[in-house]
């Protein structure tokens, strides 16, 4: 695994490397990236209090009481609600599925809680539609619900 320091190390030579060659080109990419970023920021800011504010509130032992191993499809339907809101980086997700399923949780809940998780964003849509316009951020976060209640599906079938 590559750190931090090592990936920023890199990224200043490359940038020292493109400044030597044209000044002026990476003045104009730094500066439109800082506005980006400046653009971006309120956003982001509200996104990750909304994380902290979900992650206080939705408690392991929480969801897997709603998410039962006997929940059934409610609890499919659940863990999809749950995970398209809540958004939540993939180093926590896999040892929250792990938790969860120790916790009783069933395997399909758990498999479409994780799924939506990481790839359904409701908190981050409104940021989405401004990056990459209305119609692709509806049909990606469409498409990512339906696969993921496919893959639940599938595991609920060889699984159980």
């Amino acid at each position: 695994m590559v750190s931090g320091l090592v990936l920023y190390s890199i990224a200043s030579i490359y940038l020292g490397i493109s400044f030597i060659k044209d000044k002026y080109k990476t003045k104009t990419a730094l500066f439109k990236s800082w506005t980006m970023f400046r653009n971006v920021l309120p956003d982001l800011l509200a996104i990750m209090l909304f994380i902290g504010l979900a992650l206080s509130l939705l408690t392991p032992s929480l969801i897997s009481s709603i998410i039962g191993g006997n929940s059934g499809f409610l609890g499919i339907i659940y863990s999809t609600i749950i995970g398209s809101i809540a958004l939540v980086p993939s180093f926590i997700v896999f040892p929250l599925g792990h938790t969860l399923v120790q916790n009783g949780a069933g395997l399909p809940q758990v498999a479409v809680l994780m799924s939506t998780l990481m790839s359904v964003g409701l908190v981050t849509l409104t940021m989405e539609q401004k990056i990459f316009g209305r119609s692709f951020a509806y049909a990606r976060n469409i498409s990512s619900i339906i696969m993921s209640l496919l893959f639940a599906l599938i595991i609920w079938v060889v699984m159980t």
